[in-house]
């Protein structure tokens, strides 16, 4: 899905200024603990994830993004990572700075079926945590390992 009208709003009052979002990560395992990654239009690897819009709640925002790029219908299940600071800031092709403050969520899944691919979405494949590609966003390891025990928190 392109920007929403809400961040739009915004970048027309700020430009390319930085903004900080508040965004969400989904980490979904299959039956054999494979990580469902997707392969974007431009190329890169990324797991389902995008921006809060206003009045969402971080959980409801998991599932619409989940649903949207994946087309599988999902619940999240505990929070694995909150990340944000320097590490997470992005500038786009358009100039657009970004900073995410990002909740990475453990998702099951409940229902659907993988999309072949959409506006968001070239293809998606599930991978063994240790053999993911390199990711565009910088989540730490241990949101990929099946047996943490606690939530990795950005230093």
């Amino acid at each position: 899905m392109p920007m929403s009208p809400y961040y739009r709003a915004l970048r027309e009052y700020v430009g390319n200024e930085l903004l900080l979002i508040p965004a969400v990560a989904a980490v979904l395992r299959d039956d054999q603990e494979r990580v469902l990654v997707q392969r974007t239009h431009d190329g890169a690897w990324s797991l389902p994830a995008g921006a809060i819009e206003p009045g969402e709640a971080p959980a409801q925002a998991i599932v619409r993004e989940v649903l949207e790029e994946t087309g599988l219908l999902i619940r999240a299940e505990r929070v694995l990572a909150v990340l944000g600071g320097s590490d997470c800031r992005v500038t786009y092709p358009n100039g657009h700075l970004v900073e995410y403050v990002v909740t990475v969520f453990a998702c099951a899944r409940i229902s659907g079926s993988l999309i072949d691919s959409n506006d968001e979405t070239a293809f998606l494949r599930w991978f063994a945590p240790d053999e993911i590609p390199s990711l565009l966003f910088p989540y730490p390891d241990a949101v990929f390992r099946a047996d943490a025990a606690a939530a990795h928190f950005s230093d």
